[in-house]
């Protein structure tokens, strides 16, 4: 068999790693789609089938749903739930072709299956499918990397992200947005919820998504949702605005706090005390007090006081 360290990078066809603990199947596969030119690797279990995933990154996984222990349905979870292999196709292969387990199927992460027995020419068929929708949308993310634009592809159901740039997670860290299972927080996973709807009933033009804006600690970030990706798997694309320049200078001129600069600047902006207190993450009361202090140190007694004098010395 071919190794996969000898052959350029994703050599065509490509690389299937097929997952199953029934000796026949795997030679079965394994011959069929090594005559068909692909890189083949194999896995007996589910606990080397994630290592196996995450060392390789396959093109394409083949993976049985029933097998003692850590069971196929397990592994696709682990592996979507993963961003170094969430971008991975799976096809489960199972001879329980009752509704109830296609669906466990799908939900698990699959994008399509096959019955047992297995017929060799359809599951080359299938699969030759699946790598070309994986190489053009690997292409695509290799893409945005080179060019460092911070991107996310999220899938809608569980607000998981799927995949990432290194610019987008850098963001999303920074906003403290995500949870240490590789999901989005709150309100972020709301608003992607919430549009993914719109989108999946038609209200949702391309690109015309209701932007949501996060800002913490002088970093603002805007997100906009993109067009789906399938799968329930839709784009989202993140935009930051530089802020904490204004912020600095005003903190410095009127020597204010950092949270009393942001606020101040946000006051620029002609935005509310409730939104203020939405975009940075505490109480319009907090707010108001933080604003008080402001009015204190400028001499001033209105919004629209304090929001000239401070966009005159930006101007500046």
């Amino acid at each position: 068999m071919t190794t996969l360290s000898a052959l350029p990078e994703r050599a065509a066809p490509g690389v299937v790693l097929i997952v199953d603990d029934q000796p026949d199947n795997l030679a079965l596969l394994h011959d069929a789609l090594d005559e068909s030119g692909y890189t083949v690797l194999v896995a007996t279990g589910g606990a080397s089938a994630l290592e196996r995933c995450a060392h390789a990154q396959p093109d394409v996984v083949l993976l049985d749903a029933v097998m003692p222990g850590l069971d196929g349905f397990e592994v696709a979870r682990r592996l979507k739930g993963d961003a170094t292999t969430a971008h991975i196709p799976i096809v489960f292969m199972t001879g329980l072709a009752a509704t109830e387990h296609v669906v466990a199927a799908f939900e698990a992460g699959g994008v399509d299956y096959v019955t047992k027995p297995i017929r060799p020419r359809e599951v080359i068929a299938r699969i030759a499918t699946h790598v070309r929708g994986a190489r053009q949308a690997r292409q695509a993310r290799h893409a945005l990397d080179a060019f460092g634009h911070a991107v996310m592809t999220v899938r809608a159901a569980d607000a998981r992200i799927v995949w990432q740039t290194p610019l987008a997670r850098e963001l999303l860290q920074a906003l403290r947005a995500t949870l240490e299972d590789g999901r989005l927080a709150a309100p972020l996973a709301d608003w992607l919820q919430a549009q993914a709807v719109l989108g999946a009933t038609g209200r949702l033009p391309a690109a015309r998504s209701a932007p949501l804006l996060l800002a913490r600690e002088g970093r603002r970030v805007g997100f906009a949702m993109h067009e789906s990706t399938g799968d329930d798997e839709w784009l989202v694309v993140l935009t930051e605005s530089d802020e904490r320049g204004a912020i600095e200078s005003l903190a410095l001129a009127f020597r204010l706090t950092a949270r009393e600069a942001e606020v101040l600047h946000w006051v620029t902006q002609g935005k509310t005390n409730r939104d203020i207190g939405e975009i940075l993450g505490t109480s319009p009361r907090t707010v108001t007090k933080h604003l008080e202090h402001v009015f204190e140190k400028l001499g001033v007694e209105t919004r629209t006081a304090a929001a000239h004098m401070a966009l005159a010395r930006l101007k500046t």
